[in-house]
């Protein structure tokens, strides 16, 4: 399988619009709106905007309603794989990059609606087509969750 070298652009803005070229997820499973300070194989930070109209808050819960943890781990994951697709530009067309592995996952705070949750993602380890990430999910100052994560890219025309 190739993939290009890392685009040496640092600063970068990620819109909506760039998010769903290169990832395959769509709302309602789509849990990243934008994404700012994209460092090529470095890091990234995504950015989820929650609000009460977000499908899991009918039944998580109606009378206190709260992101589940699950969700926010999966918001990183995205945000790990719109970092990888990014680097290495990869071409969508016959490639998924798929998550492998979660460790060290940690839940600090609730996540409600109205909150913006940043997700910050590093680059903790790449080996050939797997990359170890540490990502950290934040509301406002306040540390939301945290944990390690391993994502693949894989080629599905086998």
């Amino acid at each position: 399988m190739t993939r290009k070298e890392p685009i040496e652009t640092a600063g970068d803005e990620v819109d909506v619009q760039e998010i769903m070229r290169r990832i395959p997820h769509r709302p309602p499973f789509l849990m990243i709106d934008r994404a700012v300070d994209y460092r090529p194989s470095r890091s990234i930070v995504g950015i989820k905007c929650v609000t009460i109209n977000e499908p899991f808050f009918v039944g998580h819960f109606p009378t206190e309603p709260v992101m589940p943890g699950v969700l926010i781990i999966e918001a990183m994951a995205q945000t790990g794989g719109l970092l990888m697709s990014k680097s290495w530009d990869v071409e969508p067309e016959g490639k998924i990059i798929l998550f492998m592995s979660v460790d060290n996952c940690r839940f600090r705070a609730p996540v409600r609606p109205g909150d913006v949750l940043r997700l910050e993602v590093e680059v903790q380890r790449e080996r050939g087509a797997a990359v170890k990430f540490r990502g950290r999910a934040m509301v406002g100052d306040k540390l939301a969750a945290e944990a390690q994560f391993a994502a693949m890219l894989v080629d599905t025309r086998k």
